[in-house]
């Protein structure tokens, strides 16, 4: 049995990478292998909205749409130092429009996502690589892998089931000219050909759950819309996730070693965990558990190196980040992606293979390095787990900066790793203003605005060396110029490019932020120019966190300020004497004397 790419395991990487292959190139021969039969239930069910882009690309999510799973807005938390509720949301409540369902991949859907239940999610996703022309092998297991060096040579197949048997119709091997691993956490070709693993982290968690049946909802917001939820007990966490009308799933997080130490099974201490915490005990009262209580290994790792001469690594393969930001599903599927594109540029022959793969394991590995790294500071930022600034130097010293703890406070809450999503200002796929505000809700402390203070900017790029970095856009491999300092990228593309741009021809914050919408504009026509400004500030934060842009004070000139909001930022012009002079392009003659005016402002300008 020859094909053109192989893969093992049809879970969300897989299936993902079949359907990209398949869909910009039709005339491939793609194989997935997997060893158990859809649907079944697996861990993992919130999303992020960076991944609904990737369901669209794919042409599925109107599917999952139809699937009814709830909309998520956000997340509601208790976590930090205090014991009431907050919530991170994607959007607010007031801005989630009742609108019926399903509903379209636009407006408002575009910045939720959705909380699924794996069975019918992971399914859904198979069968739509199958109609698009990918050759599935359900109820077949690999069992071995055969190589030549670093060099894949085939596959081994052998049946798990009479649905094995009919698939593989006495077939015992297969041959591709490209292997992918999609196996999960088995790491089946990873091991094979002896990839290392590198755990950055001291988190050693292990994760305990079940399915619940007529749970109430903590929330219903708008139609079909709600959050998850997560709760400190102390001892570790709590996580509550409805995945439609009827079903929740609701899981423990805590350490390896509480769980030794307090001598207790696994079920004895779910049990413990859901009946002692008062919101949890009251929305299972008139619900009951489907008995399929499971356990897994929660610890975060990445693999040293993601390819070989003909095979990748994918999901949760390639690496695993802690589930407390819900980035699981989101890393794989996107790094799926990645390996369609990179494997449809080898076979275009256009660019240099070597920087191709690079590119992947690059981008890859240090995009699930990062979410690691938030996830540690997130636990970091729970008194239950560790101090909060001491570990934040931890973390950045993993990332290659020597920084003191309150120089590595700041620049957690400043971005920290701008270059997650080339071009974009994201700390583990969050905006640099949601980071700040959650450190506020976790810690009681607002960390730093770089740029407050300021009202001049100037471009540095002293130092800096040029290359090549790849932008992954509508099934092909950009190469872009990117400026390179130390451990820090700033690329010229989209908002950092744009800024840049816009800085070499002036400083003084006012119109330089015209210039960048402007900029903004000519780059990305269909750009939404109500955001621009946002974005331009988060931006420019990003590049002053990594020293790209060197802020200055101008005398007698307005002070650039933000304020937070219970609900996020505003940011406007300090004078002395009068107070913050709104420049929101939504309230540009607004004088804030003090925090009431503000909200009436606010009001005012709704109405």
């Amino acid at each position: 049995m020859d094909c053109d790419v192989a893969i093992i395991g049809g879970g969300p990487a897989g299936s993902t990478l079949g359907a990209l292959l398949r869909l910009y190139n039709p005339q491939l021969a793609v194989t997935i292998i997997e060893r158990e039969v859809f649907p079944r239930d697996h861990v993992g069910e919130s999303l992020l909205p960076y991944l609904m882009h990737v369901l669209a690309e794919m042409g599925v999510w109107d599917k999952i749409e139809a699937a009814d799973f709830p909309v998520k807005v956000g997340g509601q938390y208790r976590w930090g130092v205090s014991d009431d509720l907050w919530s991170l949301d994607f959007l607010t409540d007031a801005n989630f429009k009742e609108e019926p369902r399903p509903a379209r991949f636009a407006g408002q859907r575009v910045l939720t996502a959705f909380q699924v239940d794996r069975s019918k999610y992971d399914k859904i996703l198979l069968d739509h690589a199958k109609e698009l022309g990918c050759r599935l092998l359900e109820g077949v297991k690999v069992q071995a892998i055969r190589k030549d060096g670093d060099r894949v040579t085939g596959f081994e197949l052998v049946p798990t089931c009479d649905e094995g048997v009919a698939a593989l119709q006495g077939e015992k091997e297969i041959t591709a000219r490209y292997y992918v691993d999609a196996s999960g956490n088995t790491g089946m070709m990873r091991r094979a050909m002896g990839v290392e693993v590198d755990s950055p982290t001291s988190l050693r968690n292990v994760a305990i759950w079940d399915y619940w049946q007529n749970a109430e909802w903590a929330e219903r917001i708008g139609i079909g819309g709600t959050r998850i939820l997560v709760l400190s007990i102390g001892w570790g966490w709590i996580w509550f996730i409805p995945l439609g009308p009827t079903r929740t799933s609701l899981g423990l997080v805590t350490s390896a070693e509480y769980l030794k130490q307090s001598g207790k099974r696994p079920e004895e201490l779910y049990a413990e965990a859901v009946t002692s915490e008062p919101t949890i005990a009251k929305l299972t009262k008139a619900g009951h558990r489907e008995n399929i209580l499971q356990t897994t290994r929660d610890w975060s790792f990445v693999a040293a190196k993601l390819y070989g001469e003909n095979w990748f690594l994918a999901g949760d393969s390639a690496g695993f980040a802690d589930p407390i930001l819900s980035g699981g599903l989101t890393l794989a599927q996107n790094g799926a992606r990645k390996i369609a594109y990179t494997i449809l540029e080898l076979d275009r022959g256009e660019l240099d293979p070597a920087w191709l793969k690079n590119e992947f394991d690059r981008s890859q590995r240090s995009h699930i390095r990062n979410h690691i790294n938030f996830a540690d500071y997130w636990y970091s930022a729970n008194g239950h787990f560790k101090e909060l600034k001491e570990y934040c130097a931890e973390i950045a010293r993993d990332a290659g900066l020597g920084l003191e703890p309150e120089e590595a406070f700041r620049w957690m809450g400043s971005g920290g790793f701008t270059s997650d999503k080339l071009g974009e200002a994201l700390t583990g796929s969050y905006t640099i203003g949601t980071v700040k505000f959650s450190i506020n809700q976790m810690s009681g402390r607002m960390p730093r605005w770089e740029l407050d203070g300021f009202n001049s900017f100037r471009l540095n790029l002293e130092g800096a060396t040029l290359t090549r970095l790849a932008s992954y856009e509508r099934g092909r491999i950009q190469s872009i110029q990117c400026y390179v300092r130390d451990s820090h990228v700033l690329p010229n593309y989209l908002a950092f490019g744009a800024m840049a741009t816009a800085m070499r021809a002036e400083t003084e914050f006012q119109p330089l932020m015209e210039l960048f919408s402007a900029e903004m504009r000519r780059r990305v026509p269909k750009s939404d120019t109500s955001t621009h400004f946002w974005v331009g500030l988060q931006t420019l934060e990003a590049m002053i966190a990594e020293g790209w842009v060197t802020p200055e004070l101008v005398p007698r000139a307005k002070v650039l300020k933000i304020l937070v909001m219970n609900n996020g930022y505003t940011y406007g012009w300090l004078k002395e004497g009068v107070g913050l002079t709104s420049v929101d392009p939504f309230q540009p003659n607004a004088v804030v004397v003090g925090w009431d005016d503000y909200l009436k402002a606010v009001a005012s300008v709704s109405a």
